[in-house]
């Protein structure tokens, strides 16, 4: 692994230079237009990065942008990978220590969720307080190497509770309403079911998805802060009176672009 981060560091490198922002930002499912927003300086194609695979799921366009938005130097990845594409979780964890390797200390991810608390209807945005890895996967299975991060990383504060205050200071100034819950992770593809739906609530999720976890992890193993974003892109199965769609969760995201792009504007200025 490290000779495979090593090496996807240097392509990044020599593509764009040394100075690499010290904040990046995962775009989820639907999200990819805050790219736009953008001054990019260098983008480039995740194929064209050694070891990182390709997303294969529409809504995920697959570029590292590099640049700035708000005046904040900002690496953004306009696309995630997901387990559920058939992608090893340590690959899925490969980008974020690429990063690491690079000087980064700060990520933020964002996601499309489904709602399972009442409260969280589609539209809305939940600010991560904490999650439940329910997929069985973890990305530091296997050899650890200490240069990245320990053995048995703590995840008792996973989301940084300064990053959080400062993502709900800047939701109140933007007039923008912003939750804060509990993510559950499940691998996907499919849907979840209503049974599962009921046990999740109970469990004390708030809303539902399957990617952001894997990073979230592996960021906290290496030492990044991490804040993370859901959209409330659908309601959940058993919740919701009409089928579950991929499309929706689309359409629900470009709806609701500014409100989140407006959102992340204003919190850039305010990591430090």
């Amino acid at each position: 692994m490290r000779e495979l981060i090593a090496a996807a560091a240097k392509s990044v490198t020599g593509r764009h230079g040394a100075d690499f922002p010290a904040t990046v930002l995962i775009l989820g499912t639907g999200l990819g237009g805050f790219g736009d927003l953008i001054r990019v300086r260098t983008a480039i194609d995740y194929g064209d990065i050694p070891g990182f695979p390709v997303p294969t799921v529409p809504g995920h366009r697959g570029r590292l942008l590099i640049g700035e938005a708000a005046g904040v130097p900002l690496a953004c990845m306009q696309g995630r990978l997901h387990a559920y594409e058939g992608h090893p979780v340590q690959k899925i964890a490969l980008p974020v220590r690429t990063f690491r390797a690079l000087g980064a200390k700060t990520l933020i991810a964002t996601n499309a969720a489904g709602g399972i608390n009442p409260g969280l209807v589609p539209g809305s945005l939940m600010a991560i307080a904490d999650h439940i890895n329910f997929s069985g996967l973890n990305p530091l299975i296997g050899p650890n190497d200490d240069a990245i991060g320990p053995r048995f990383p703590d995840m008792s504060a996973a989301y940084d509770p300064r990053l959080r205050a400062g993502l709900a200071e800047a939701a109140r100034l933007e007039g923008i309403a912003l939750s804060s819950g509990v993510y559950l992770f499940t691998t996907g593809p499919s849907f979840e079911t209503p049974a599962e739906i009921s046990m999740f609530a109970a469990m004390g999720a708030d809303a539902v998805g399957m990617s952001t976890v894997p990073e979230a992890i592996a960021a906290n193993h290496a030492g990044l802060r991490v804040v993370g974003l859901s959209l409330i892109t659908n309601l959940a199965a058993g919740i919701s009176t009409t089928p579950i769609t991929h499309d929706e969760t689309l359409a629900v995201g470009a709806h609701s672009a500014d409100k989140m792009s407006r959102l992340l504007l204003r919190f850039l200025p305010m990591i430090g």
